[in-house]
């Protein structure tokens, strides 16, 4: 099973932006989809943004026009861009691969932001 690892997460203010990234074990190229979830406290995972294996995107409207997923074939990564952040994004982001009945996760890296 593929391994996935995110970075980028961290503290920062409203308003502020943060780049999550993705690294997977190997290549993405056999996952029909990946993307990010996240999970606050109290509160059920919930899908943020998902980009198909032809590059077609998806996003939660609470992050449309604010965050950016992309992905990168030849380095097996996967992005999240994240601009204009929002005290209410704070949670913690995972990374999601889907390959037809299989799924991935990551183990989660903190985003926080303050007010």
């Amino acid at each position: 099973q593929v391994q996935l690892v995110e970075s980028g997460g961290g503290l920062v203010q409203a308003g502020g932006s943060l780049r999550l990234s993705c690294a997977a074990s190997g290549s993405i190229l056999k996952f029909n989809a990946m993307g990010w979830y996240r999970q606050a406290p109290g509160k059920q995972r919930e899908l943020v943004a998902v980009v198909n294996s032809g590059g077609g995107t998806n996003y939660a409207e609470f992050v449309k026009g604010r965050f950016t997923i992309s992905r990168d074939n030849a380095k097996n990564m996967v992005y999240l861009q994240m601009n204009s952040l929002k005290p209410e994004d704070t949670a913690v982001y995972y990374c999601h691969a889907v390959q037809y009945a299989s799924v991935s996760w990551g183990q989660g890296t903190q985003v926080t932001v303050s007010s």
